[in-house]
């Protein structure tokens, strides 16, 4: 009867032709894989999937009287039904039954519920196709219908208080109601009809920060700082965000007000320093921490300089005063005092620093700016937490990255209006290390330290989740501003030069004293005897001795084992632009100085390069620095740099010792390094203070335009010299 047309006696045969509907029918499996069967209805008939007849035959009995019914079946069309379903995204598994499941679910998915997740997300599409839904009978009764969330978010002083409900299909519940089953990642949610609804595996990721950093209670409320949560729920496809006014410009903070310049600074800002100084104003006006994470050499001191003298000039306008409070690593408070005398000569600032500092902390009061150390910090923290600062300022704040430091304990103690960490690298090792330091400037902005770690610093580095990579990216959006060299290469000049003084360590500045003290009695004394121009060699030889010692003293004297002022600075300093992924070119004109940190590389694996006078092969080693990409330090002595090596690969020079002749300094580099070929580069000249060093500097400003004109060697410079100028070299 389904194959051919039959002559029926003694019993009926129909035919009927029906408009067909497919239905999705969905089995649910309780701990195992939940799947869905295909079947299509023909009127009251119902047919599975999987069959090509084009007519389907039914027998009926009423009585005696037997029928058999012929049902039309358009096998073409069912095809179209069930491509429509694999074209969505699943898969037949069983070569006998068209039974479909989702292929490819992640560790998260939960096989027995991908399915009715998968039919909710696409509910509308198999609607327009014509499916219909139904569940096979099972202890639960799910939700079927899409799932969507309305936001309502207005700002209050400083909360967002957020109005949301959920829609499961067509059922409204307040989204509070969901808060225990996002935070512990539970999936089924009763309704009050007893129905379960499955809340979709994507929001435990987008929405459980929302909850776990809400303030608790029956709102949901978010501190204002929470605004990169709030911006990220803006652009979030799960959901419709209505902001209020206030908040629509928070959250275009893009496009920053432009903020007038201090009258009182000296010097001008690049483009995007002056960025970098508008965003202080942005952070002031909202009462937010913020973090300037720059690339190191762009800049972070004078953007930050600037800032200072406007606080000071807005006090004057205001008749008021204030004091803000910077806190550094003991390196860099000369470069601080140098900078500001530069650039904010009015800035009263006062270096809190040294065994013998006043203790007595009412005298912050007269200054505009205090500069200390993270050690003093930790020492005189219950002292200085009596002071209220306008802001506290930590650069590279870094040093606080362990939170059960007491770095991080002691700056936590003091208290301001506003804060600011400064650090080209805010993430040395782990994400963990933005916990302390975005807690200290927004607390409660990452939550507890336990909520981070599990929520992201696992997540984001044991199991890679780019997802909560993103979140954790868009929480701190607002309060990290980092520009890298290359972005913003175009505003900068070829070379920029810094230079960085250095203090010595108290073993090498007594070394020093004696050995200088000894050679000005020898020079004072020939200056009387008249034998001075005999003396000229021993002189040379006693001052090339202090800028020995101005280096490492270990250079003179192989017993010596305490430590060296430069050595740590230059250590440090390298330490940041290695973290940054830049190459590096070191030059000193003393073997023995770069044999010291040959050393120290060795101990510590970091590869390097190392030409001097007596290398063979130089083409090989400069090809290698070049090329490869984990070289990253290349050690060269002057002397030998003095032919052209074509190292445009470095972008950063460190400048160990100065030269007498600052001309043959300048060669020497330019020839090294085709400057400005490829890269912007960043010179740092490394200058022990209170030594020969710097009145060698002094003098090269002096003979400038001589030593350019005239003078080729050391000894031509040094000839140069008159006795007043070596009076003062020894003084």
């Amino acid at each position: 009867i389904e194959k051919h047309h039959v002559y029926a006696e003694g019993f009926d045969i129909k035919t009927e032709k029906h408009e067909a509907t497919p239905v999705i029918k969905v089995i649910y499996v309780d701990g195992g894989i939940s799947q869905i069967q295909l079947y299509f209805k023909y009127g009251s008939y119902a047919f599975a999937m999987g069959n090509d007849n084009k007519v389907t035959v039914r027998l009926s009995k009423d009585e005696d009287n037997y029928t058999f019914t012929r049902i039309k079946r358009n096998s073409d069309w069912e095809k179209e039904k069930f491509n429509a379903l694999t074209k969505l995204g699943l898969k037949k598994v069983s070569a006998l039954f068209h039974h479909l499941e989702l292929p490819n679910l992640s560790e998260n998915d939960n096989p027995s519920y991908a399915i009715i997740t998968w039919v909710n997300e696409h509910i509308e599409t198999l609607q327009e196709l014509g499916f219909e839904i139904e569940q096979a009978s099972s202890g639960k009764r799910f939700v079927f219908g899409a799932n969507k969330i309305d936001f309502e978010i207005a700002t209050d002083n400083d909360w967002f208080d957020i109005n949301a409900i959920v829609y499961f299909g067509i059922h409204p519940i307040p989204f509070i109601a969901l808060k225990q089953h996002i935070l512990h990642k539970r999936r089924e949610f009763v309704l009050p009809d007893g129905d379960i609804a499955i809340i979709p595996e994507k929001w435990f990721t987008q929405y459980s920060s929302l909850f776990s950093l809400a303030e608790g209670g029956k709102n949901l409320r978010l501190k204002k700082h929470h605004l990169g949560l709030i911006n990220d729920l803006a652009e979030d496809s799960l959901a419709n965000v209505t902001l209020d006014r206030k908040l629509q410009r928070l959250n275009e903070f893009e496009d920053i007000a432009d903020s007038a310049m201090p009258t009182n600074f000296k010097g001008d800002l690049r483009h995007y320093q002056k960025a970098g100084y508008n965003w202080f104003s942005f952070l002031r006006e909202y009462n937010f921490g913020g973090c300037l994470a720059d690339d190191m050499g762009l800049g972070k001191t004078i953007q930050t300089l600037a800032m200072l003298q406007k606080l000071k000039e807005e006090d004057e306008v205001n008749a008021t005063h204030s004091t803000s409070l910077i806190i550094m690593p003991t390196s860099l408070i000369y470069n601080w005092l140098n900078e500001a005398k530069k650039f904010t000569p009015k800035l009263k600032i006062h270096a809190h620093t040294g065994t013998f500092r006043n203790k007595d902390i009412s005298v912050f009061d007269k200054y505009d700016v205090i500069i200390t150390t993270y050690g003093i910090t930790r020492v005189d923290a219950e002292l200085m937490s009596k002071f209220y600062f306008n802001y506290i300022i930590l650069d590279e704040s870094q040093n606080i990255k362990n939170p059960s430091s007491k770095s991080f304990k002691a700056v936590r103690m003091l208290k301001s209006r506003h804060k600011l960490a400064l650090s080209g690298t805010p993430v040395e090792n782990s994400v963990g290390d933005l916990w302390t330091q975005l807690t200290f400037l927004n607390p409660g902005l990452l939550g507890t330290q336990a909520f981070f770690n599990e929520e992201y610093v696992q997540a984001i580095e044991k199991r890679k989740d780019e997802e909560k990579a993103k979140k954790l990216q868009a929480i701190i959006k607002p309060f990290v501003l980092r520009r890298t060299k290359e972005q913003v290469a175009a505003e900068l000049p070829p070379k920029t030069e810094h230079i960085f003084y250095c203090d010595m360590s108290e073993e090498q500045a007594s070394a020093y004293e004696k050995t200088k003290s000894a050679y000005r009695n020898d020079l004072l004394t020939s200056m009387d005897n008249g034998t001075y121009a005999k003396s000229q060699v021993q002189l040379l030889q006693g001052l090339t001795a202090l800028r020995q010692l101005a280096n490492h003293p270990v250079m003179i004297d192989d017993e010596y084992d305490g430590d060296s002022g430069k050595f740590e600075n230059v250590i440090h300093t390298l330490d940041n632009v290695l973290k940054g992924g830049h190459k590096v070119l070191i030059f000193s004109q003393f073997v023995k100085h770069l044999s010291i940190f040959r050393n120290c590389f060795e101990k510590q694996n970091i590869p390097f390069a190392y030409l001097d006078g007596g290398t063979k092969n130089r083409g090989e080693i400069v090809a290698e620095f070049q090329e490869n990409e984990d070289l990253k330090v290349f050690l060269i002595s002057i002397k030998a740099g003095g032919v052209g090596l074509n190292l445009t690969q470095a972008d950063y020079v460190f400048i160990l010792d100065p030269w007498w002749n600052p001309a043959v300094e300048q060669q020497a580099i330019d020839r090294t390094h085709r400057i400005g070929q490829d890269k912007k580069v960043f010179i740092y000249k490394f200058i022990s203070k209170d030594t020969v060093e710097e009145k060698i500097l002094a003098l090269q400003r002096r003979k400038k335009s001589l030593a350019n004109s005239l003078i080729t060697t050391e000894e031509s410079f040094f000839k140069s010299l008159s006795k007043d100028d070596i009076r003062e070299l020894l003084n």
